[in-house]
């Protein structure tokens, strides 16, 4: 395993368009919520908070994925968002999307590079 680099998952626990992997990450010395999920074969992190106001997104714990499984959605606003940026698509997010995280993945196993 490369430097700097945390463990988040085995690859096969996130699936195409489908549920995806709940986990915490430290940010401004506070553990908070993010998520990776799987969009056109790659694997993308984001913190677990709805652009428009500080929500969770998941409508049930790692289902981030609307009804067409071509968009996240915001469980409580219904905002959408591009899977594979997190570019807010319409809603209440009025433009601001999801806060990226830098994802890994490498045989068979998804990573994350923490910010320094």
């Amino acid at each position: 395993m490369a430097a700097g680099l945390r463990l988040i998952c085995a690859s096969q626990d996130v699936v195409e368009a489908g549920a995806g992997f709940r986990f915490t990450v430290k940010r401004y010395d506070q553990e908070v919520p993010a998520f990776v999920i799987r969009f056109r074969g790659q694997v993308h992190g984001y913190y677990n908070e709805c652009g428009h106001v500080p929500a969770q997104l998941d409508w049930l714990p790692g289902e981030f994925f609307d009804h067409s499984k071509l968009y996240l959605i915001c469980s409580v606003h219904g905002a959408l968002y591009a899977p594979e940026s997190g570019r807010c698509l319409g809603g209440r997010c009025q433009g601001k999307g999801l806060k990226p995280l830098k994802m890994h993945e490498i045989d068979g196993q998804i990573f994350f590079t923490p910010r320094k």
